[in-house]
């Protein structure tokens, strides 16, 4: 507990030993006249219990705001002092009513602040200091968000990695359980990229800073966690409009309640109007509607479950995004570097006018400014690095390819497009993979097959999907038909559309979101710079978060922090989770205080019985809503 919380605690505690003294004494006959002095005594605990709730409502009056649950505790306790001295009742009603309200407001506080204490460790991950490496060696502790990018800093063995950078000099094993969820450590040496947040369990690290740290990886994640609530979801907006009009609808049937039934018996019927009787089923009418357990709980459904999914290395930006995850049934997929691991290899040159290792050479050359997978397995075919002051004039056209000059002479390299565009006749390539056409000066000079591999896990993922209810796999890309068809079919995938640009991407997308047999949400899942208009156009945008770019994270409304598509189904189905509660929560909160007001209001519920529908009702539903967080801790 924190420091308000215990006194809180010690008020509680002691309003209630002050109330069952005099509950004692009363009982014993030391209590009899005035009335005035009891109700003087039992003012007391009352006022050390209920202070804050009664200033409160003060100021929401004075602010004209006065509809909240502040101010229904308030008129019910103070209405009930009223009739207990009025109708010779019993004061201690009205104290209780005020110690457990209080007591369940604490308990409530306690529940937020350990989720929320159970999400900061969780996602404590920023670093406290970089150790800077100067010109003559020696380092010096500064804060990240000053070193800049290109700087070398020293990261020792237990300490956090404060920025993004590639390895210059050390080997380590880094744990990077607290971004991604996974539990075994990942191996670095020279050459190697490492991400801000991650922990170097073992050898001395010299790493060059490719990023500040506003932009850095730990920078972005611990942004996107604490603006997730900024993101109000359906059911949270549907809760704050409801308590707006809510709150004061019951105030002013409180109040018919208490006037009408007595005015009525008065004007219409020879009874007694017994206002007191119609003023406490009122009051207790008052208790009965306070909303807390909705405006607490529902909020609370979605930070435990944001954090719980977190803690699988899943992030969601918000909770309108982990809304739309639990409806999500169909789910399209880009190809490379998503459903693949995007590493290609060189499988053989074919048909080629000039000698292989020529045409690895010049289509080397030309791709060397590209960071494309493919143009990297070019390079690395090439088995060299490429001198770039050989290559000049570098045109890269979209989703066909590049035309350069490589020493002097005209080289284009790239698909089936890309030769039609420039008039070079072009043979065909009878293998399934990535077919790169290379021309040199206007004459085909033979295909390279660059073939990818699936990525791992890819296909126990779409199972373990499918069983969740996912009714729909399609895959987009920009490759050859036979290639998009080729992966599909080791995955499963159900629907593909390939040799396509990022804006057909969108019109595909845009296609199964307009379809008259559309179930559900539509999400994508990619991870190139490409994929970003597609992310945000879909329903729900799912970026690859180690190796995806900057753009396509930006995108995105959900993050697989490791790629690791096995994350995707435990995210559904905590998501999915999530929803289960929020609306169990909204069913029994509502389905109580509705039983309990009319039962209030036909005189039988009294106000202990209204403490329940009020308090009770609001620590089930909050216990309920915690849930979510414990369910995310389960790998």
């Amino acid at each position: 507990m924190n420091r308000k919380q215990k006194i809180m605690l010690f008020r509680i505690l002691l309003s209630a030993a002050l109330t069952a003294l005099l509950v004692i004494f009363e009982k014993t006959g030391l209590f009899t006249d005035p009335r005035w002095a009891l109700l003087l005594c039992y003012l007391v605990p009352y006022g050390i219990v209920s202070y804050d709730v009664l200033r409160k409502a003060v100021k929401g009056i004075i602010r004209f705001r006065p509809f909240d649950e502040n101010f229904l505790m308030a008129v019910a306790t103070v209405g009930a002092f009223a009739l207990a001295m009025i109708g010779n009742g019993d004061f201690l009603e009205a104290v209780a009513v005020m110690l457990f309200y209080q007591t369940g407001e604490l308990f409530q506080s306690v529940a937020v602040g350990k989720s929320r204490r159970n999400i900061a460790a969780l996602m404590d991950i920023r670093p406290d200091s970089a150790n800077l490496e100067l010109a003559d060696g020696t380092t010096v502790a500064k804060d990240p968000a000053e070193v800049a990018p290109g700087s070398v800093i020293v990261v020792r063995p237990g300490e956090k990695i404060p920025l993004d950078g590639v390895v210059l000099e050390g080997s380590s094993t880094v744990d990077t359980a607290a971004l991604t969820g996974e539990s075994l450590p990942r191996e670095v040496e020279p050459g190697g990229e490492v991400i801000s947040g991650t922990v170097n369990l073992s050898g001395v690290l010299r790493v060059e800073t490719t990023k500040e740290f506003g932009e850095s990886t730990v920078s972005k994640i611990l942004d996107m966690v604490e603006n997730a609530s900024s993101k109000k979801s359906r059911s949270e907006a549907f809760i704050a409009k409801f308590a707006k009009y809510y709150t004061p609808a019951v105030c002013f049937s409180a109040l018919a309640l208490a006037l009408l039934p007595p005015l009525f018996l008065l004007l219409f019927t020879e009874r007694s109007p017994a206002f007191t009787v119609w003023l406490y089923r009122a009051l207790t009418f008052l208790v009965i509607s306070c909303p807390c357990a909705l405006v607490i709980s529902i909020p609370l459904s979605f930070f435990a479950g944001i954090g719980g999914a977190s803690r699988l290395g899943v992030l969601v930006k918000g909770a309108n995004d982990f809304e739309s995850l639990a409806a999500v049934r169909t789910l399209v997929f880009d190809k490379t570097g998503t459903m693949t691991a995007g590493v290609f290899e060189v499988a053989g040159v074919h048909h080629g006018t000039v000698p292989d290792a020529m045409l690895i050479e010049y289509a080397a050359l030309a791709e060397s400014f590209s960071t494309h997978p493919i143009s990297k397995s070019l390079i690395a075919a090439y088995g060299q690095t490429p001198d770039q002051t050989r290559v000049r004039d570098v045109e890269e056209i979209g989703g066909q390819g590049i035309t350069a000059l490589v020493d002097g002479h005209s080289v284009a390299v790239g698909n089936d497009k890309l030769m039609t565009r420039l008039g070079i006749a072009f043979c065909p390539c009878s293998h399934v993979g990535t077919v790169v056409h290379v021309a040199i000066d206007g004459v085909y000079g033979g295909h390279i097959l660059i073939c990818d591999t699936i990525r791992p896990h890819a296909r126990e993922a779409l199972v373990a999907l499918g069983r969740l209810g996912i009714k729909k796999t399609v895959m987009l890309t920009g490759d050859a038909a036979a290639v998009g068809q080729a992966v599909a079919g080791q995955l499963g995938i159900s629907e593909v559309h390939a040799e396509l640009l990022p804006q057909d991407k969108v019109s595909c997308l845009e296609a199964l979101l307009s379809s008259a047999d559309r179930q559900g949400k539509v999400a994508f899942v990619g991870d190139g710079i490409n994929d970003a208009p597609v992310l945000t156009r879909a329903d729900v945008g799912i970026a690859m978060g180690a190796l995806g770019s900057d753009a396509a994270i930006a995108a995105a409304d959900v993050v697989l922090m490791d790629d690791d598509l096995m994350k995707l189904p435990p995210a559904v189905s905590l998501a999915r989770k999530c929803m289960r509660i929020v609306k169990e929560n909204i069913a029994f909160a509502i389905g109580v205080k509705l039983l309990c007001l009319v039962l209030g209001a036909c005189g039988i519920a009294n106000l202990w019985m209204a403490i329940f529908a009020d308090v009770g009702v609001m620590i089930l539903a909050v216990l309920n809503a915690i849930r979510t967080l414990h369910t995310g801790a389960k790998k």
